[in-house]
């Protein structure tokens, strides 16, 4: 396993991914001062995003229904814990967008290559909430990462 979008595993049996790009970004607001550079304030985190491109040979490795179960999840409009294979939890995801392209068909048009880029944007507040605040482990655990 590779990583976990809720059910959905990324796998070379299902879809592998050839990279995981992320980006954060943190919220400054300007104001502007008279004669001064202007002052910036911190109002905490912005989008967290990832974004992952692959490549599935149907014949060799992946399916085509994979990318079908990833839509039926982005359909629900449900977001999913985003699970690595070594066991780091990345928070709530909802599927942001998903692109597919399919190359090289065989006579009856059955795709030989299909590239995908899946964009997941996260959308819980820390990791406190997939845990549970009100629990004594989940306090535990926040302290321990803190």
């Amino acid at each position: 396993m590779m990583l976990a979008l809720g059910m959905f595993v990324f796998s070379l049996s299902t879809a592998a991914y050839q990279e995981l790009q992320r980006q954060t970004e943190w919220r400054h607001a300007s104001n502007s001062r008279i004669g001064m550079a202007p002052a910036r304030q911190f109002l905490g985190r912005g989008d967290d995003s990832i974004t992952l491109p692959g490549v599935i040979f149907p014949e060799l490795a992946g399916t085509a229904l994979s990318l079908d179960a990833v839509r039926l999840m982005a359909n629900t409009g449900k977001a999913w814990p985003l699970v690595e294979g070594s066991g780091r939890i990345y928070g709530l995801w909802v599927v942001d967008s998903l692109t597919e392209t399919k190359t090289l068909f065989f006579p009856d048009g059955t795709p030989r290559r299909i590239e995908f880029n899946i964009s997941l944007k996260r959308i819980d507040d820390d990791l406190i909430d997939l845990i549970g605040a009100g629990t004594s482990v989940g306090v535990s655990l926040m302290r321990m990462l803190l």
